[in-house]
């Protein structure tokens, strides 16, 4: 602590010029220890929302897991909901608490901890009331464990990747509105699906093209009729039936070259094909 007298004595006479310094040097050691403790004082606090709290009973611990969500903090929700739920693994939060890890887990992207916790869930409350949502979620976290959000941000589409967690997510999805037709999470669930098979129509093509690049033409020719079978409603059938054509062409099976042409034709008059 800094205590600076900046006056001595009570004298009144005017100050002379060697005693202003003296009082001006006294003020800016007076300034300086200020800073110092303002800054130091900065650098000890920190916000108690953004902070995991120490869980004394259910309601004042799910209370501030509710205000750390709010706040947006989902890591130090997801330690104080993690006490939460070993602390009191039972009562009237106790489903709640679960469902809320669940959603920090997801927004932390621990993908991992998300599916576990939705697991579990599954298997000790199957008729639980919420379990639409439970399986809603699940379908979000493998969706996101299929992005990549470096290759996204880039605008780079990796087509190639991997396809089973969204495939997964799919499934999920699925499940979702085959058990809940009427939850209020199938609609937006439904509109995902559509975008996952997109993204697996593109997978199927680029392994299609990987075939064409090597003149394998049966193996490209049935990668394009699985896309026509099963993704039919994406716009990457265009391109499987340009891939079709080219392929059966090359296998001089005139007969399916030209129902795939004619297919073509007929829903894609405009095609780059006929360029």
């Amino acid at each position: 602590m800094c205590v600076v007298y900046l006056f001595g004595g009570s004298s009144t006479k005017k100050l002379n010029q060697p005693r202003l310094e003296q009082q001006l040097m006294k003020l800016r050691i007076i300034l300086a220890c200020i800073a110092s403790l303002y800054l130091a004082g900065c650098a000890g606090s920190t916000d108690s929302k953004d902070t995991p709290v120490v869980v004394s009973d259910a309601e004042t611990g799910y209370q501030a897991a509710r205000n750390q969500i709010n706040s947006g903090n989902f890591s130090a929700a997801a330690v104080t909901l993690t006490q939460l739920s070993t602390r009191f693994p039972f009562g009237p939060l106790a489903h709640q608490v679960q469902m809320d890890l669940i959603y920090v887990h997801y927004k932390i992207g621990d993908i991992d901890k998300a599916l576990a916790t939705i697991d579990r869930f599954t298997r000790l409350n199957p008729n639980h009331s919420d379990i639409d949502y439970v399986l809603y979620m699940r379908g979000l976290v493998n969706q996101r464990a299929d992005h990549n959000t470096i290759q996204e941000f880039a605008g780079i589409d990796r087509a190639d990747r991997d396809p089973s967690k969204a495939k997964e997510a799919f499934n999920d999805y699925a499940e979702l509105i085959r058990r809940f037709p009427d939850s209020k999470y199938a609609g937006d669930a439904r509109q995902r699906m559509l975008g996952i098979k997109g993204r697996l129509a593109r997978h199927e093509l680029a392994i299609a093209n990987y075939y064409i690049k090597r003149e394998a033409w049966l193996a490209a020719a049935n990668r394009g009729k699985y896309i026509l079978e099963y993704f039919h409603d994406t716009p990457e059938v265009e391109q499987a039936l340009i891939i079709m054509a080219t392929s059966y062409g090359a296998l001089e099976l005139d007969q399916l070259r030209d129902d795939a042409i004619a297919t073509l034709q007929t829903n894609f008059p405009n095609s780059r094909f006929f360029n």
